[in-house]
């Protein structure tokens, strides 16, 4: 739970403004790209985006692990270094794989952003070290999160000036094990807000950490039902437009 005034102010500014899910994209706007990223900050709305680690050791934006879905290339993000991801073009919209310090400069602390650290193990310190010296000269409201709690305690040893959100999804985790592995998480991330997915709402455990005043945001939105259920349950929504 936050504990000071400061941090709470800071989970306000944080939660102001409903987030676009890997920017405004469709079309010639591809998920995570400057053009994306632009058009959501254009728009007023917050900013949600992934990161993956570079080979030498650089923050990229970019949501899969691998790189055939989005780009004409194969393999790992993890294979490549920042300069061989850059040199990539992104489908449709012939832009370059970003590197988390350009699109800071393009948002220009300008609206709330969102950094979800893609990291499935417990060998985090290299992108989350990566995501805070990209932060360094940033002064917008910004929270980082993951599905990982590794991610979390890395931020709380060594930058825990960041707000640390933990990513859940009950899908597959209904029992009592996931409630468990849920709470483990939950105290090992030592998390500031939740991101919740908006099918497993309402939701007990979601429920309980509201009422212990941590804000739940919700993905991904996509209709009007889904804004409903964000409404009763959720503090704020990561949201995906359909394509115009």
């Amino acid at each position: 739970m936050p504990s000071s005034p400061s941090r709470r102010a800071e989970l306000d500014r944080l939660g102001a403004v409903p987030f676009a899910h890997r920017g405004l994209h469709g079309g010639a706007l591809i998920e995570n790209s400057k053009g994306a990223i632009a058009a959501a900050v254009a728009k007023g709305h917050g900013v949600e985006l992934d990161v993956q680690l570079s080979l030498d050791g650089e923050a990229m934006v970019f949501h899969d692990d691998e790189l055939d879905r989005l780009t004409a290339a194969q393999g790992p993000v993890a294979a490549r270094n920042a300069a061989e991801l850059q040199a990539l073009q992104l489908r449709e919209s012939g832009e370059p794989i970003p590197l988390l310090s350009q699109i800071l400069a393009t948002i220009a602390a300008r609206t709330p952003l969102l950094i979800e650290v893609k990291s499935t193990d417990r060998k985090v310190r290299r992108l989350c070290a990566a995501v805070v010296r990209a932060l360094e000269d940033h002064q917008g409201p910004v929270g980082v999160m993951s599905f990982n709690p590794e991610v979390g305690a890395w931020f709380a040893r060594h930058a825990p000036q960041v707000l640390r959100g933990l990513v859940v999804t009950e899908s597959g985790k209904r029992g009592p094990r996931g409630r468990i592995e849920r709470r483990l998480a939950l105290w090992r991330a030592r998390a500031d807000f939740l991101a919740y997915d908006i099918r497993d709402l309402p939701s007990i455990f979601a429920g309980a950490a509201r009422r212990r005043g941590l804000p739940v945001y919700t993905w991904t939105v996509r209709s009007e039902a889904d804004r409903a259920r964000a409404a009763a349950h959720a503090d704020q929504i990561i949201f995906e437009a359909p394509p115009a």
